[in-house]
């Protein structure tokens, strides 16, 4: 098996790879007659084609004769290679109208499309995911909005750091008065920003000592679904029938915007759920948060105030909290200013990238070597130019024509 990592071809450009230089070596000593690796030569890509060819691994521009091509992000339609298995994020599985042209393209040149967002153990459990650094960096991009809203103190950006040794010392110089962080998530990407927020030294407090105690130091705490989500009935809270019917229920949420100076949001968001609170909460004079970093990145979900992604070129808007309009970022005294870049890996992408290869290793390889993967079933959208089973509820989807 020839696998291809391709150059990464969606404008704004990302820098991540599937494998390290390191990372592929290892496989094809493992695995000599088994494996093979090319690398598309990349001017953008963390580790140079340099780091590779180093290693004696083939670089070059022409990808053809590769059976399996591994990326990142969403292959542009241009560059698609027709009757090959591509493996990358193709975010189309949510219905995700922005891509439903790249979705019937695949189709319509017969390609085989693994994605690493349904790739699951046999518990259902995701295997590969970026999750841990978007918590790092977008705790860290939080902290950064702060420091430039009140001019407290003043740290690199995370993409301007080599890697995850260089952002702990620029971590070093945050110096926060006695405020309140409120963080919802406990997964991977809620793990993520805990790391940054202990690396500061904030301390943790339980939810009823952060609503109800003063504290003269930062503090911050952690949410669970049952913490701000009650049910509309009678106030009450069922773990399993908020996942399975979240409709059911409402947020309280707002007893936590109070007392809070800043959001860091890492909970995912079924749609069918209720928000965190709505755009007219922001004008009240009890919403006291003013920076808030939406690291899921839901347009006009969870968080209404993410009305739109930001990137790593322009980071930060803000939004007024009178008439709601979007602000150039820190342009105005009382405005919120959030922080919601959709690709928050990339900004430490040879760390990011690392950790994304290990999982590849221990979870994908296996299963691409196997006669038949039913782990790599489960994972397939399209194959032999329709959707499979498991995708077949995308069929009006791709049928749609839009003007």
């Amino acid at each position: 098996m020839k696998i291809g990592l391709i150059r990464e071809g969606k404008i704004p450009p990302d820098k991540r790879v599937p494998f390290t230089p390191e990372q592929v070596r290892r496989l094809l000593e493992l695995h000599p007659n088994e494996l093979e690796f090319k690398v598309e030569a990349s001017p953008i890509r963390c580790y140079s084609d340099a780091e590779f060819s180093d290693l004696n691994i083939e670089v070059a521009q022409d990808m053809s004769d590769c059976d399996v091509l591994m990326g990142i992000k969403e292959v542009p339609i241009n560059l698609l290679i027709p009757d090959k298995t591509y493996i990358f994020f193709s975010h189309t599985i949510k219905k995700q109208a922005y891509n439903r042209k790249l979705l019937q393209e695949i189709l319509r040149n017969n390609i085989k499309l693994i994605d690493y967002e349904v790739l699951k153990n046999e518990k259902g459990e995701r295997t590969v995911a970026f999750g841990r650094w978007a918590g790092i960096v977008g705790a860290y991009n939080g902290l950064w909005t702060y420091g430039k809203k009140t001019g407290l103190y003043d740290i690199k950006r995370a993409f301007e750091c080599f890697d995850r040794d260089e952002l702990d010392i620029e971590l070093k110089k945050v110096q926060l008065p006695p405020i309140k962080i409120v963080v919802t998530g406990t997964g991977r990407v809620g793990k993520g920003v805990l790391e940054v927020l202990e690396s500061v030294g904030i301390r943790q407090v339980g939810p009823k000592d952060f609503l109800h105690q003063y504290f003269d130091e930062a503090v911050f705490t952690v949410l669970s679904s049952s913490d701000f989500n009650r049910r509309k009935t009678d106030g009450g809270f069922d773990r399993e029938e908020f996942f399975t019917c979240p409709e059911k229920y409402e947020s309280h949420f707002l007893k936590y915007a109070e007392v809070s100076d800043i959001l860091l949001a890492a909970a995912y968001w079924d749609s069918r759920a209720p928000r965190l609170f709505e755009i007219e909460d922001i004008s009240s004079e009890d919403f006291n948060i003013s920076v808030i970093a939406d690291i899921t990145c839901d347009i006009n979900g969870s968080v209404p105030t993410t009305v739109k992604a930001s990137n790593i070129q322009q980071p930060v808007f803000d939004v007024d909290r009178e008439n709601f309009e979007i602000l150039q970022a820190f342009g105005k005294q009382n405005s919120i200013s959030v922080m919601a870049i959709d690709n928050l890996p990339t900004e430490l992408p040879r760390n990011a990238s690392e950790e994304f290869g290990r999982q590849l290793i221990e979870h994908l390889i296996p299963e691409l070597l196997k006669p038949s993967s039913k782990i790599l079933d489960k994972a397939t959208i399209t194959k032999d130019g329709d959707l499979t089973l498991e995708f077949m509820y995308l069929k009006d989807f791709v049928n749609e024509t839009v003007e």
